[in-house]
């Protein structure tokens, strides 16, 4: 295997060989790892140098855990939805939105929504679904950003935990994550879940602050703030049937 290749894996039964299996060699990977994407995906991460029996034995071990996610993601992909909603509705924040249409001349979309504003008003190319659904990304990143920063807080002072900063991306494979430094980075998507659901990924997050690894007493960590986490977490799996079409393009 040569550094940064992504193909098929070669290296498994033939039920295995299909384009949802790939491999690929990463320089930063310091230990093999096994990630799971909307839709059933699998991608096997491998350090360079890591023998093809090695990654053989890493996936049979982790078999039952990838046949589940696979389970639970097939069905887990975006939803399509309207390319011009008339409303967006954000179940972590409580509210709903209405999305107004304003043509004007220029090929792009501008969009105006205050901090209080339960309206979206779109003003520019709204014949145009692409520069529609750039305009509504922007708007939704904008406030994931306000809206996320200000639940992580409250979740991390109840909880007592402490996190140096926070970013809000849209990302089509991870609801957050924490870095070794204290950043906690969290998908705007999350808008779009149950507020137990984002709370429990913001507890997610923030127990990594404390250990940074999914072992017994990161487990434990998390019960302990949140007693129903296992059923949350499946909860989260299929959040991304939540999600509107528009929100990727």
């Amino acid at each position: 295997m040569t550094s940064g290749m992504t193909g098929q894996l070669q290296l498994f039964e033939s039920r295995d060989l299909s384009g949802a299996w790939n491999v690929r060699v990463s320089r930063r990977a310091r230990r093999l790892s096994v990630r799971v994407y909307p839709g059933g995906s699998v991608e096997v991460v491998v350090p360079p140098g890591a023998s093809a029996a090695t990654v053989h034995s890493f996936v049979r071990n982790h078999r039952e855990w990838i046949d589940q996610r696979v389970a639970d993601l097939s069905a887990a992909a975006p939803r399509a939805g309207e390319t011009r909603p008339s409303s967006i509705e954000l179940r972590a924040i409580g509210r709903t939105f209405a999305v107004t249409y304003q043509a004007a001349p220029g090929q792009t979309v501008a969009y105006r929504c205050g901090p209080h504003d339960d309206r979206v008003v779109l003003q520019g190319a709204v014949h145009s679904e692409r520069a529609v659904a750039n305009a509504l990304r922007n708007w939704l990143c904008e406030l994931a950003r306000r809206e996320l920063r200000r639940l992580l807080t409250q979740v991390a002072t109840e909880g007592g935990f402490r996190f140096e900063r926070i970013q809000a991306r849209r990302q089509r494979t991870r609801w957050g994550s924490c870095s070794a430094t204290g950043t906690i980075s969290l998908n705007v998507c999350l808008l779009f879940l149950e507020p137990a659901v984002v709370r429990y990924l913001l507890i997610h997050e923030l127990c990594h602050t404390r250990h940074m690894n999914h072992s017994k007493r990161f487990w434990s960590l998390v019960a302990t703030h949140e007693p129903d986490y296992k059923r949350l977490d499946r909860e989260l799996l299929r959040g991304w049937q939540h999600v509107p079409g528009w929100v990727f393009g």
